[in-house]
């Protein structure tokens, strides 16, 4: 027979979002009892989240400033027309430093690692050895609701950290090298360096489909560490991923196959930016809107979730716009010429961009001059995907 556990708060999912709710939370509301689920032994997984320095509102940088591990003032894009240096801030955190700094702000008893959940109400957690979790109110952080209620298409990775025999000379990241083929939609190689003998290199796919072939990747990152002159000594560490690149979809169907009436972060709650697939800049923000809460009741919390999602997908129409561009109506060999003209931009306007901020001057900015797809198959890969 299980036993009931009871609390304030409960967050089911101990992944990105969840891990900086929970933290955010119990900083600003100290004696509330929280409680933290997750079935893996670790919180955040295992991975590199990266973020620029724009993308962060500064009174929200305490919540991740422990998680970072590598700064940079400038980094590179490379495509075969545009080689170019940006100054802009951009950081890289570890899930290694989401699970310190959630554990040394949560009490020992709070954190419920090991303990899957297989029933989640806006009050109620059933964990899977058969003991249940009471609760004023439960956040569902757990990945992905349905993504086939959503249009998409894919951003999927393989991510190394490279130990070198010799430093690499290559001392600020590069985000973007398309000048790589260009093979399953538009390849790019993206890479960290950690230290003057270390650098992540990761091969990153905008593709039409989630197929993730582990060993060719691997494979084409060790050539491209060689054409580099990149001897390696060793892997330290290895990621992978498949983010959803958003074009439409049913919102409020997606929403509601997370669970019609609980509270949402992260993945779950849609909260993503359509081009990028990335949730770091919004689970932060979504941290910070918790956190400043007083009412943690399971409505209220539904309602509040909600709505931040509700209205970053209604906001967020241009970069949904763009994605059906670059999948409907460039060829898959071309689309990097989208993301090279982009990249001709402004600095600010890319940062703007990222943080899916961008203004109307910027999406005009964007849209305008000579399109680097042919003009009717934009126009018809738009049209067919409105609803």
């Amino acid at each position: 027979m299980g036993s009931t556990i009871t609390c304030d708060v409960a967050i089911v999912g101990a992944g990105l979002a969840g891990g900086l709710a929970a933290r955010a939370i119990k900083a600003r509301h100290p004696d509330l009892d929280l409680r933290l689920i997750d079935g893996a032994a670790t919180v955040g997984g295992n991975h590199v989240w990266s973020a620029f320095g724009s993308d962060l509102a500064a009174a929200d940088r305490w919540i991740v400033a422990p998680l970072i591990a590598h700064g940079w003032r400038q980094y590179d894009v490379a495509f075969p027309a545009v080689a170019r240096t940006i100054e802009a801030t951009y950081y890289s955190l570890t899930s290694a430093k989401l699970h310190d700094a959630v554990t040394a702000a949560l009490p020992a008893h709070a954190l419920m690692l090991g303990r899957r959940a297989i029933g989640v109400s806006a009050t109620a957690v059933v964990l899977a050895d058969g003991d249940r979790v009471a609760a004023r109110g439960v956040i569902d952080a757990r990945g992905t609701g349905d993504l086939s209620l959503l249009d998409l298409g894919w951003q999927k990775f393989v991510g190394r950290e490279l130990a070198l025999e010799a430093p690499h000379e290559a001392p600020f990241p590069r985000v973007m090298d398309a000048t790589v083929d260009q093979i399953d939609g538009y390849r790019f190689v993206y890479c960290l360096p950690f230290s003057d003998t270390r650098m992540f290199v990761e091969d990153t796919y905008y593709s039409d489909t989630p197929d993730l072939d582990m060993a060719t990747l691997r494979t084409r990152i060790d050539g491209y560490a060689a054409a580099r002159g990149w001897r390696i000594a060793r892997v330290e560490g290895e990621e992978s991923g498949v983010l959803p690149v958003a074009m439409g979809g049913d919102f409020a169907a997606y929403w509601r196959s997370g669970g019609k009436d609980v509270a949402k972060v992260g993945m779950r709650a849609g909260l993503f930016h359509p081009t990028t697939g990335y949730s770091l800049p919004d689970a932060v923000r979504t941290a910070a809107m918790l956190a400043a809460r007083t009412d943690f009741s399971g409505a209220a919390l539904h309602d509040a979730t909600h709505a931040l999602a509700a209205t970053a997908w209604a906001d967020r129409g241009f970069y949904r716009l763009l994605d059906t561009m670059l999948f409907r109506a460039a060829d898959p060999a071309e689309r990097y010429r989208i993301l090279e003209r982009f990249y001709r931009l402004s600095p600010s306007l890319i940062g703007r961009f990222y943080a899916a901020r961008s203004t109307f001057a910027d999406k005009a900015r964007v849209l305008t001059g000579k399109p680097p797809v042919p003009i009717t198959r934009a126009v018809r890969a738009i049209l067919k995907g409105k609803p």
